[in-house]
């Protein structure tokens, strides 16, 4: 079974081509501002479910492959910053606090019309930043197509002082939970 990712994300690609998982990509153009926000937890998976019954829709055949993610602190939603005031908010934002960090994901079989969605959940610690830390992040540029305005596999490392859960799941997408959800459409890695 051919299967697709529903996501222009170059880690989201890298992570897959990392367990050998052959797939193609065709990226979803569903508006995340029309899927009605709810908790978090149940949007992400939405906005994973909508990706990938798009993308589902249009091929009518393989194994589509949707995904989201969301950095929630307080209940808040922290997306990707729309420029650098508002990264370096969400940086200050988390500065020294616990956070989640939530990816949905979406398997829509495009000939069966099986779907399956799931969720994973992951506390990201920030150390203390300072203002000088922050504003030389932003300039690197890294944080700009990241939830949370960060990357933790790249410099963003360095802000984080630990995790509890999935690390991939902050990179961009839960592999251990993925190939899980995998096996329920026949996809064996091994």
């Amino acid at each position: 079974m051919d299967i697709v990712l529903a996501s222009g994300s170059p880690r989201r690609a890298e992570l897959l081509r990392q367990i050998n998982l052959p797939f193609s990509i065709m990226v979803s153009d569903i508006d995340e501002n029309n899927v009605e926000m709810v908790e978090p937890k149940e949007w992400v998976q939405l906005l994973a479910s909508a990706k990938a019954r798009d993308i589902a829709a249009r091929l009518g055949k393989g194994l589509v492959i949707g995904a989201d993610t969301v950095v929630v602190l307080d209940n808040k939603v922290l997306g990707k910053p729309r420029d650098t005031k508002e990264a370096i908010e969400m940086l200050e934002f988390l500065s020294g606090r616990t956070h989640q960090v939530m990816t949905g994901i979406a398997l829509v079989d495009a000939e069966k019309g099986k779907k399956l969605t799931d969720v994973e959940i992951t506390q990201v610690k920030f150390r203390e930043l300072s203002k000088k830390e922050i504003e030389a992040y932003v300039a690197s540029g890294e944080p700009m197509d990241k939830a949370g305005a960060y990357g933790i596999q790249g410099l963003g490392a360095v802000l984080v002082e630990g995790i509890s859960g999935c690390y991939f799941n902050v990179v961009g997408l839960p592999l251990n939970r993925l190939v899980q959800c995998l096996k329920n459409f026949g996809v064996e890695i091994f």
